[in-house]
């Protein structure tokens, strides 16, 4: 059984790059795997390995500047949801391509989970769902807006063009783990939003601790790793990954006449061209080489 970490911290790094190379050995030398990434920002990511491992990163990212309080959530999988361990620089660890925005200046009112059901019923909430849609279209909370985004940084504009429809109401909001919403709700404070809140630790807290009887979560959540689906008590979903469109499907999608391993699904038939399919086809031959070599291709991104 493996422990899975999903985890983030805004705090300001001066030289981010510098810590990559130490937190790419300790994972290595730990047997630990994952996408970790790194920005000016702080630090965001899922990874995966034994107690000992993640204790051991746990420890050194504890100890990085500003990083003392770190949160982060647990659950376990079966089968190891990471091939290799990547620590990556970015200019943002989740993306919403507004400059202004500081998560550590000010955020909405955190939500515990046991409190989210009694807040989304008011009748003046308005509930946004701030994941992608491809995320939302396999699980979320009942009566949630989806925006249909297909990246976090299309927020924004969605905002924009609709919010004269929550006039007089007040905003809860809610993602993943808890990162999106850090951003989305100083966002939204920045611009005159009074009465912001959010769901503190995310769907995955929420799937944690609130008993499936009194849940209001409807499907399974969509995460970055090779378990792609978790439902209530963090248990691993049904769903697979398509690995054309990276979009999760069911088992019985396979069966579909639109299904090609790592081609094409029901979703992307008709997103893509006849030479990115065979291009996707060379790739599929190119793996199963790598596989008969003692190799694995299993991999993710993080987007808690």
């Amino acid at each position: 059984m493996y422990i899975v970490c999903a985890l983030y911290h805004f705090t300001p790094f001066p030289d981010h790059a510098a810590l990559r190379d130490p937190l790419l050995s300790l994972a290595k030398s730990n047997g630990v795997t994952g996408t970790l990434l790194l920005a000016k920002e702080g630090i965001n990511g899922t990874i995966a390995g034994s107690r000992q491992g993640i204790d051991a990163m746990l420890a050194h990212i504890r100890a990085l500047p500003g990083c003392a309080d770190l949160d982060w959530k647990e659950s376990t999988a079966a089968d190891q949801p990471f091939a290799r361990m990547k620590v990556k620089l970015k200019k943002e660890i989740v993306t919403l391509g507004q400059p202004d925005v500081d998560p550590r200046a000010k955020v909405g009112h955190y939500v515990e989970p046991q409190d989210w059901n009694d807040l989304i019923r008011s009748p003046d909430v308005a509930l946004i769902d701030t994941r992608n849609e491809y995320e939302i279209a396999i699980g979320t909370f009942e009566g949630a807006i989806d925006p249909e985004t297909t990246s976090f940084r299309e927020f924004p504009a969605w905002w924009e063009a609709n919010k004269e429809r929550f006039h007089n109401k007040r905003i809860a909001m809610f993602c993943t783990g808890g990162i999106r919403c850090e951003k989305s709700t100083n966002y939204l404070l920045g611009l005159g939003v009074e009465d912001v809140y959010h769901l503190k630790g995310g769907i995955l807290k929420y799937l944690e601790e609130v008993p499936q009887d009194d849940s209001t979560w409807q499907g399974e959540c969509f995460v970055f790793d090779g378990r792609v689906s978790v439902g209530h008590g963090l248990t691993e979903g049904p769903h697979i990954l398509c690995h054309a469109c990276r979009r999760p499907i069911l088992p019985e999608d396979t069966k579909r006449p639109e299904y090609e391993k790592g081609v094409s699904c029901h979703h992307c038939i008709t997103e893509t061209t006849d030479q990115d399919k065979a291009r996707f086809r060379e790739r599929e031959k190119q793996i199963a080489l790598a596989k008969t070599r003692g190799e694995t291709h299993l991999g993710g991104e993080t987007g808690v």
